[in-house]
């Protein structure tokens, strides 16, 4: 699963996506660019709920990764 932040996402709003995760028992990694930060979530994310993490202040989008099969 990648989470996109917003441009204008704040240190906070960041705090609050990983904290979510965390909580939820994921790991991450983060990838901060020039104008974008992007978090890979790694585990089982079928049980993250896509539109509790788009609701997060400075989300602007979720990917899941489809499953091969």
């Amino acid at each position: 699963m990648l989470i996109v932040m917003k441009k204008t996402a704040s240190e906070d709003d960041l705090q609050h996506v990983k904290q979510y995760l965390v909580e939820h028992d994921f790991d991450f990694h983060q990838s901060t660019g020039a104008d974008r930060t992007i978090i890979g979530v790694i585990g089982d994310t079928h049980t993250i709920d896509k539109d509790d993490l788009r609701a997060l202040p400075g989300v602007l989008e979720v990917f899941k990764i489809p499953e091969e099969e």
